[in-house]
């Protein structure tokens, strides 16, 4: 049993303020939704786009392959990929790319991405920005591209076709990444809200006063609704659900109750932090496994997109708008939260994500 009475109370607020036009949230426990609710333009069917919260569903197709052996962490991309081995690539190995200190986060791609032949050609003209191995620096979308053509080059068949048999079929949901142009019925609409952040408000809360330049840009953002690239499947971005669906695809994470993964692999992903190399705009610890980010216990999980209540191993993936995905292996919740309102403001939009996470993790103690 869980009480939503003072969540609710808080994630109305910038609905009701007219800041955000929707947002959708879901709770799991027990492998079952035990909560959800929608507020604004929207109903529960809604789907949302989920930005970088897409990655753990595609790491964890990756992880289906290390239970059977068919991709090793510790093998050079390059030995799957021939044409990777560029460019200061050739040493670069799987593992390096699932925690983002490959060195390439700064490579571009497009609509011939939809085949392994125009990925390949990409991946032979990319650099490396930086020597990989030495530091962390997010890819936002680089890496997911390799992982996708991992995925085909192990299993023989189109990565987007091997998510949904592998993972979301066996969970019962629809598919999540790749949705054709055909299917775009009652998917919210991508809308940017809000004043952007001043300088003198980005110099108090980070010492700079002027952001990084970035792949993603509000422009990128805007782009991945698009339905031809919905229907491509960005694979670090491209995601379209809604938040029951994602809360059960967390709550499998959980409990494994279909038997998706090997029990050793996704132990190892869910509680063994491989990356702890500082972010460079923030200065704090990554706290990466092989796909996912834990909270960690250095007081510092809200800096991770965490609340400040959950235990140390909650771990999860957000996305860019805002979108909240996480597990607390503890309480054994499982909290979703999705908009389409895409805040200028980053450290609102921050703020906001620590204090709904911060009182979703409560709501089995109230």
């Amino acid at each position: 049993m869980i009480n939503v009475e003072r969540f609710e109370e808080r994630v109305a607020r910038e609905i009701d303020s007219g800041l955000l036009p929707s947002c959708q949230w879901a709770f799991g426990l027990d492998g079952e939704v035990v909560a959800s609710g929608v507020l604004g333009d929207a109903d529960q069917d809604t789907r949302y786009t989920i930005f970088s919260a897409t990655k753990a569903l595609v790491a964890s197709t990756v992880w289906t392959c290390l239970g059977e052996g068919s991709i090793k962490l510790d093998a050079l991309v390059a030995d799957y990929i021939p044409e990777f081995a560029s460019n200061g690539k050739e040493n670069i190995t799987v593992e390096q790319v699932m925690l983002h200190t490959s060195g390439f986060p700064r490579n571009g791609w497009d609509l011939d991405m939809a085949t392994s032949e125009g990925r390949r050609k990409r991946f032979a003209n990319w650099k490396t920005n930086w020597e990989p191995g030495t530091r962390y620096e997010y890819h936002a979308t680089t890496a997911h591209w390799v992982l996708a053509e991992l995925i085909e080059v192990a299993t023989g068949k189109n990565f987007l076709d091997v998510i949904q048999e592998r993972v979301t079929t066996p969970i019962g949901l629809p598919r999540i990444l790749g949705i054709p142009e055909s299917d775009s019925d009652n998917i919210a609409e991508l809308q940017h809200v809000g004043d952007p952040i001043s300088p003198d408000e980005l110099e108090k809360v980070l010492g700079i006063r002027e952001l990084p330049v970035t792949e993603v840009t509000p422009e990128a953002l805007i782009s991945l609704g698009q339905p031809v690239r919905r229907a491509l499947g960005v694979p670090g971005g491209g995601g379209v659900t809604t938040a029951r669906n994602y809360a059960l695809f967390y709550q499998e994470l959980l409990h494994n109750k279909k038997g998706i993964w090997d029990a050793d692999v996704l132990h190892d992903v869910k509680t063994n932090v491989r990356n702890t190399f500082g972010d460079p705009l923030f200065n704090t610890p990554a706290n990466r496994t092989a796909g996912l980010v834990i909270a960690g216990d250095d007081g510092k999980a809200s800096m991770r997109g965490f609340g400040k209540t959950q235990s140390p191993g909650t771990f999860g993936h957000n996305g860019a708008g805002g979108q909240i995905a996480w597990a607390d292996p503890e309480s054994g919740l499982s909290f979703i939260y999705l908009t389409n309102g895409l805040d200028r403001n980053m450290i609102r939009e921050a703020r906001r994500g620590v204090a709904l996470s911060s009182i979703a993790a409560e709501v089995t103690k109230a």
